[in-house]
């Protein structure tokens, strides 16, 4: 059976964090589909058109990527997207508590889908889409975070 992994999130934006999940995700699994969700809670900073796009180009090269959005609860996307696990990365103990509860209702909804967590390689720890944001917000540069040029 082909493992296929849904790497959900709101990716506002996508950062080189979410990129090595990505593919350290291809060692584990036969395809990875990014799924831009659309989070209720959340306005977004960057549009999903420009995000898809820029994300479509990061992984242009690597056909085992794919790119969809979605609005509906995660464990729906997978299923429909024939996603049998669900990929997140962990920067800190914050992270997994959060990360925790979610799986566990995800695996409730959907019997059998499974949540599997890669530690975020250390010195990527610190980047975050929030602190991205704010110092693109301000003016900052942020190339440095993001496996994509923002231009």
């Amino acid at each position: 059976m082909k493992k296929v992994a849904l790497f959900p999130g709101s990716f506002d934006p996508f950062t080189k964090g979410h990129a090595d999940i990505v593919m350290r995700g291809l060692k584990l699994f036969d395809e990875v589909i990014i799924g831009i969700g659309t989070n209720s809670a959340k306005k977004r900073y960057f549009s999903l058109e420009m995000m898809t796009e820029k994300i479509r180009e990061t992984f242009k090269d690597n056909e085992n990527v794919k790119i969809i959005s979605y609005d509906d609860l995660t464990a729906n996307a997978a299923m429909a997207n024939g996603a049998n696990f669900l990929l997140r990365g962990l920067r800190n103990t914050t992270d997994f508590e959060y990360e925790n509860t979610i799986s566990q209702v995800n695996r409730h909804l959907v019997g059998g889908l499974e949540t599997v967590f890669l530690i975020t390689s250390p010195e990527l720890a610190p980047i975050s889409s929030t602190i991205v944001r704010e110092l693109h917000k301000y003016g900052a540069k942020v190339d440095d975070f993001l496996p994509y040029d923002l231009d």
